[in-house]
């Protein structure tokens, strides 16, 4: 498996909405992304390039595998 590297943040931004989330609101830098059945938001910076940090706590925060996230970049 491909390590997670800094992406975008309109590339991540696509991943999460072809999982399901919607953008909710905008705060500064962060949008923030709501889905049904996940309990806290994602807070996703605009970033030219996220940190692979920021991408693995949004993966654990919205419970999508690591294999998921990969399909869904190359789409």
């Amino acid at each position: 498996m491909p390590a997670v590297r800094p992406v975008h943040f309109q590339r991540l931004i696509r991943v999460f909405e072809q999982d399901g989330f919607r953008f909710d609101r905008q705060e500064g830098d962060y949008r923030i992304y709501v889905k049904a059945g996940v309990k806290r938001p994602l807070v996703i910076p605009t970033y030219h390039a996220v940190p692979v940090f920021i991408i693995k706590n949004l993966l654990r925060t919205s419970a999508m595998s690591r294999e998921r996230y990969f399909e869904l970049l190359q789409e």
